[in-house]
């Protein structure tokens, strides 16, 4: 074996362990970024969830103000209660838009991992373009 075989072959094997490093290393982020994701998708339906829980809340407020407004023909509690449930409403409409826009799937993805990815590809082919 020539001297140049030996240095072809111990840098053959320093570009597999770093490429080996490379790939465990993303494998970890990829790993790490998926997570909290999940962690945000989990948050966003506990989201969802109390927006259902208010709805539910304002749609019996606004059935009593409506109760309350035809039964005393416009006393100051049924309007009171009308105002209370719409305000409710509102409330678990901002939460649901909240939830749903967080829980996207493209908010899901893990765009730095591809990110990186993709570099990392264009290093490697850059260097064994350039050999």
């Amino acid at each position: 074996m020539s001297k140049d075989d030996k240095s072809a072959g111990g840098i053959l094997s320093d570009a597999m362990q770093n490429v080996s490093a490379l790939v465990r290393n993303e494998v970890d982020l990829a790993r790490a970024e998926i997570s909290e994701n999940v962690t945000r998708a989990g948050v966003a339906l506990g989201l969802i969830g109390a927006s259902a829980i208010v709805a539910l809340v304002a749609l019996n407020v606004l059935v009593a103000a409506i109760v309350a407004a035809l039964t005393e023909a416009g006393l100051d509690a049924g309007w009171a209660a009308l105002i209370v449930g719409a305000l409710l409403g509102v409330l678990a409409y901002v939460l649901l838009n909240k939830g749903t826009n967080d829980l996207k799937l493209s908010s899901l993805a893990p765009t730095r991992t591809v990110k990186n990815v993709r570099r990392d590809a264009a290093a490697v082919k850059d260097a064994y373009d350039d050999k």
